[in-house]
């Protein structure tokens, strides 16, 4: 909750420190959740401009009876159900991605990583990935929420539109799909 009114006040205010800070202290969760949710990197950079977007023309409706970060989260999920229904997503060009990995002198941006540290990272995260397509939305959704960000289940719950207890249940058959999946691709314990 936010308990200090001040702060609040300086929010609906649109105080520009104080909506920085907004942006600073939760733009990374707010990204790495939106990729958690089966976005890719430029696409969970695009919904997390439009979460910040929403958050300051929804300000005059914020009253503070959640905590700020439980109002993006819950702004996050409302804008990453519109782009699964959105089925025209824009596929990048070729171009713009090798731009994207070099500095205009055609000097690596960062340098690739060992081509055998890549491969074995890229075939566990594929994996991964893999698996936690395979998962439906809302578990892929819940198990990140609760796992990667660490929210309570309550938060969560209100989030999905779930009770707290049903959250639970979501996280847990995500967790036995998840550890299936990776067992049946050579990934389980030893």
């Amino acid at each position: 909750m936010v308990r200090d009114p001040e702060l609040l006040a300086r929010l609906q205010r649109r105080d520009p420190e104080t909506l920085a800070s907004v942006v600073d202290d939760h733009a990374r969760r707010l990204y790495r959740a939106a990729r958690g949710m089966g976005l890719e990197p430029a696409e969970a950079e695009d919904v997390v401009q439009d979460v910040f977007l929403t958050f300051l023309t929804s300000l005059d409706r914020f009253e503070g009876r959640s905590d700020v970060s439980t109002f993006l989260f819950g702004i996050l999920h409302h804008k990453v159900q519109e782009w699964r229904r959105d089925a025209s997503r824009p596929v990048g060009s070729l171009e713009s991605t090798l731009e994207s990995h070099f500095q205009e002198d055609g000097r690596w941006i960062r340098p690739p990583v060992a081509p055998d540290r890549a491969a074995a990272s890229r075939e566990a995260g594929l994996a991964v990935r893999q698996c936690l397509d395979g998962l439906p939305a809302l578990q892929r959704e819940v198990f990140h929420l609760r796992q990667v960000e660490q929210l309570p289940a309550s938060e969560v719950g209100d989030l999905v539109g779930e009770s707290g207890n049903h959250v639970g249940v979501l996280l847990h058959r995500a967790r036995l799909r998840l550890r299936d999946c990776l067992d049946r691709k050579g990934w389980g314990p030893a």
